[in-house]
């Protein structure tokens, strides 16, 4: 009987973790910028009562803080906060116009993955049951991609974060998992158009995520196939990566200003 804080639980891999969780008995804190969709996810879970929403939009630090109180106050604390909350859009730094989108996507990326665990931090050094922060990275950030400059150099971010994160919280008997996801099938991908080797539903994610972070795993890479792919990228030489992904097919830049 978990007590599990999702950001980014809207919709994709957050709505497929919120299901997973509350088909497990979990109380659910579920926050993203879109209310309706976060209502009509939660009156489809069991026991739907339990749960609660926060309307917020993660780049609001205060906001996800005042949540984050009120879900600690609800349930007495959280066992489990998944920083999941994140955009994707094609960047080039030659057009003046993508600076806004890099600084979206930092905020909503990095940013607010710091913001989502800072309130937990405390009240899970008291708690007597374990309490894991949970990261979502990406394999976009083993290798920086060509046009996805914003959201390579973010998810990188997110990783080396957790990585320091865990290295301070235990001490404290708190571990800090690392998820970085290869293609799911969720609406961020589905604007992909190229091909994407191992894509994966997000219900299937979801599960392996689950047992990962039920075993406290410090890094995992899901589906495992990216997991080998992100091993080989890590390793090539600078020459042999340039050779092989310069002419790699681009995420389309965002046309209207970053959301």
């Amino acid at each position: 009987m978990k007590r599990v804080f999702i950001t980014g639980a809207s919709s994709g891999i957050g709505a497929a973790l919120a299901l997973r969780y509350a088909q497990h008995g979990a109380t659910l804190g579920l926050l993203a910028r879109r209310g309706e969709s976060l209502q009509a996810l939660i009156a489809s879970l069991p026991f739907p009562d339990k749960h609660r929403a926060y309307a917020v939009d993660v780049r609001d630090h205060a906001a996800i803080r005042a949540a984050a109180m009120d879900f600690i106050e609800y349930t007495g604390g959280a066992d489990i906060v998944i920083a999941n909350a994140g955009i994707s859009h094609g960047t080039l730094t030659e057009y003046a116009e993508d600076l806004p989108v890099f600084e979206s996507i930092i905020a909503t990326n990095l940013n607010a993955t710091v913001a989502t665990f800072a309130p937990f931090i405390a009240a899970m050094k008291l708690q007597k049951t374990p309490a894991r922060l949970v990261g979502i990275g990406s394999v976009a950030g083993i290798r920086g991609l060509p046009g996805a400059a914003a959201y390579s150099a973010s998810k990188a971010a997110v990783i080396s974060y957790c990585e320091s994160l865990r290295l301070e919280m235990k001490p404290h008997g708190i571990d800090v998992v690392t998820i970085s996801p290869g293609y799911i099938d969720t609406p961020m991908t589905q604007r992909n158009a190229y091909p994407m080797p191992f894509l994966m539903a997000p219900d299937k994610f979801a599960a392996a995520a689950m047992r990962a972070i039920e075993r406290g795993n410090s890094y995992a890479v899901i589906p495992w196939q990216m997991g080998v792919v992100a091993k080989v990228l890590r390793m090539l030489p600078n020459a042999v990566y340039d050779f092989a992904f310069a002419k790699a097919p681009h995420k389309a830049r965002l046309r209207t200003p970053a959301p």
